[in-house]
């Protein structure tokens, strides 16, 4: 065990909790509006063979990046995001849905005649039961950053440098977010401060950032190699994979196989916490980096970081739709579920 490794443990799990409060974190984000439509079955149409519901109500979230930004306004940081809506109803209702969680908006762009991204679910179910999705379409658009909007952004990051020490680049791959800004994102808030990306479709043109999120599928798309259950492939790929990036340290998300922490000279590999029989994944990965860089930002190291990112994961997935945690569901999660500490393992390079 590197003695530069401190052993987690609750109490100091815990501590890095309460430390969040009023943490800021600097966050370039595709912002998407996830809408939830609701209704009970009415009768099969005589039309076609497809259900009716009889309509109850819609509700609109922050999803993609902006669900990320929520994370960490729930657990009581102080979320500075940038990145761009359009002038739409969907748009402006995610900043008013921010707005209401306390969230700034300074630096969220309106796009006149820009579509904002949405993914729109419907769900059925009875009237007193857990509604389920039956059908999601996607309303996308791909935006261009134009130089104006490059300088807005870098003018913001440059009045935070020295306040925010993390910072989130959460790419979708709309157009808010470019691998060529990572060095200007440095630049303007600092060399100190620590920089965490993810990255649907090209994690691998991120290089030279401090740390990422990639969840199994993503980390095999960029290494063209399936990881499955074998413990040496898990190793050799999240340590290869975090050389390529040029990165201090690699959180690879496994569903139910729980998460795995790679920097140089050893690996940790964290159980799911709570169940394996999950609700809903929507969004967990965004709350999986919202909490890690907000532990970050608490003082947390990667370990602890993960610990904690992997406990509000397995609280997200037992609730429906886009969810987030708040610290007192985190703390009790810590102090009642002991396995994440009991049963990591090491692993060594």
């Amino acid at each position: 065990m590197p003695q530069v490794q401190v052993l987690p443990t609750t109490e100091r799990l815990l501590r890095r909790i309460d430390a969040m409060a009023g943490q800021p974190v600097a966050m370039l984000v595709d912002l998407v509006a996830d809408v939830f439509i609701t209704g009970t079955p009415k009768r099969i149409s005589r039309e076609a063979p497809v259900l009716i519901l009889s309509y109850q109500g819609e509700k609109l979230m922050p999803g993609g990046g902006a669900n990320a930004v929520a994370n960490v306004a729930a657990l009581g940081g102080r979320p500075l995001p940038l990145g761009v809506v359009g002038d739409d109803p969907h748009g402006l209702g995610l900043l008013a849905e921010l707005a209401a969680q306390g969230v700034t908006t300074e630096g969220v762009l309106v796009r006149h005649g820009y579509r904002t991204p949405t993914k729109v679910r419907i769900l059925g179910g009875g009237k007193h039961s857990i509604k389920q999705q039956i059908v999601r379409y996607d309303i996308e658009e791909t935006l261009a950053l134009t130089a104006a909007d490059r300088d807005h952004f870098t003018r913001l990051l440059e009045r935070w440098s020295g306040e925010a020490r993390v910072a989130i680049l959460s790419d979708y791959g709309y157009g808010a977010v470019e691998p060529a800004m990572l060095p200007q994102v440095r630049d303007a808030l600092g060399e100190r401060t620590t920089v965490i990306a993810d990255s649907r479709y090209r994690l691998g043109e991120f290089v030279g950032l401090d740390g990422a999120t990639p969840n199994e599928e993503e980390a095999e798309a960029f290494l063209g190699a399936a990881i499955g259950d074998d413990p040496d492939r898990l190793e050799e790929a999240g340590s290869s994979l975090r050389e390529r990036l040029g990165a201090r340290f690699l959180l690879i998300t496994r569903g139910s196989r729980g998460m795995s922490l790679f920097r140089p000279k050893f690996s940790a590999h964290l159980p799911v916490s709570g169940t394996d029989q999950v609700a809903d994944v929507t969004g967990a990965g965004d709350t999986v980096i919202g909490t890690f860089a907000l532990a970050l930002a608490a003082g947390a190291d990667p370990l602890e970081a993960a610990l904690l990112a992997n406990y509000a994961g397995g609280i997200v997935v037992m609730k429906m739709g886009t969810a987030t945690c708040s610290p007192e569901e985190l703390r009790r999660a810590v102090e009642t579920d002991l396995r994440p500490l009991k049963e990591l393992r090491w692993g060594w390079s």
